[in-house]
């Protein structure tokens, strides 16, 4: 026992080497200052937080929301064209010297009618310079192929003669054929009878600012395009949520004024664009004309908002 309390005292009577003393002093120098930075960045933060919310003005916000859903890139769909553009013209849904007549600058949709001479291995997208392009071709592939939807649903409660009558029949004048000799007449894209539910499935979730109707009713030519976005999304075997997704893009560039309404009406609930649900998004409550009006109204008086609705021209 004294023999262990001799050695300790010779221990810490012992001089403690230099290097031994810096390396501790420089060691706790260093847990110090990187407390200190960690706690700084945290304030740093809180502070830029607040800064931001109190030096953007609403119209500035307003902005921010247009950008995040009309991104000036546009959105770029997982589904490749294929030889569908051809198919199409070949179905005679589409009569390409009238779409040449349309469609002649770049800046509205003149670089797509590429997608019509035969196999393409670009992506569908949607932008501000194409989306009437889109809402065309999406709308003489939801008219031509032969679908439950409109074979079995509202369109034809009144019978075939009645189904003519609408927007999205009696409105479709850029084919080689005429709209109910195309309607429902082939079937540019092989659907199993499971597949043609899930289409149906899917479009009955799906609605549109101009009406109070779901895709499953497709009356105008953004319901029409809608549905012939959703057969060529189950055919390529596309998730619900991916097309979902798809659609709420869509939906954005066909009516972006209720879109980026909707962007600032969730912004109020807390809620970033990037993280709402699209199918709610799309749903009745929201996308459809009484969903949207009712949005406009929440947001009404927000500077930056301009007042216009959207509609069904093509």
């Amino acid at each position: 026992m004294g023999k262990k309390k001799s050695k300790l005292t010779k221990f810490l009577t012992k001089s403690t080497p230099l290097w031994m003393v810096v390396l501790i002093t420089l060691n706790s120098s260093m847990a110090f200052a990187l407390g200190e930075y960690y706690l700084m960045k945290k304030e740093f933060n809180k502070n830029l937080s607040k800064l931001a919310q109190t030096t953007k003005s609403p119209e500035e916000l307003v902005n921010i929301l247009k950008q995040e859903v009309l991104s000036a890139k546009g959105y770029i769909t997982p589904l490749k064209w294929k030889s569908l553009g051809k198919q199409l013209v070949e179905a005679g849904a589409i009569d390409k010297q009238k779409y040449e007549a349309i469609f002649t600058s770049e800046g509205n949709g003149k670089e797509e009618m590429k997608h019509l001479e035969g196999e393409s291995d670009d992506y569908m997208a949607i932008n501000e310079s194409n989306s009437r392009f889109m809402v065309n071709t999406l709308w003489a592939l939801g008219l031509v192929q032969k679908s439950k939807v409109l074979d079995e649903g509202p369109m034809m409660q009144r019978g075939r003669a009645e189904a003519g009558n609408f927007a999205s029949t009696g409105g479709w004048t850029l084919g080689s054929k005429g709209a109910m000799e195309l309607y429902s007449s082939q079937e540019i894209i092989l659907l199993t009878a499971q597949q043609q539910d899930l289409v149906k499935k899917i479009a009955e979730g799906v609605f549109r600012s101009c009406c109070g109707n779901s895709t499953a009713f497709p009356d105008c030519n953004h319901g029409m395009a809608a549905l012939g976005y959703i057969e060529w999304a189950v055919y390529n075997g596309l998730s619900e949520g991916q097309i979902y997704k798809d659609l709420l893009a869509f939906n954005s560039f066909w009516f972006p004024q209720n879109y980026v309404e909707m962007a600032v009406y969730f912004a109020k609930q807390g809620t970033k664009w990037k993280e709402v649900d699209p199918k709610l998004a799309l749903s009745v409550d929201y996308a459809s004309a009484q969903g949207a009006q009712r949005i406009k109204q929440a947001v009404q008086g927000v500077p930056g908002i301009q007042s216009q609705g959207g509609g069904c021209g093509a």
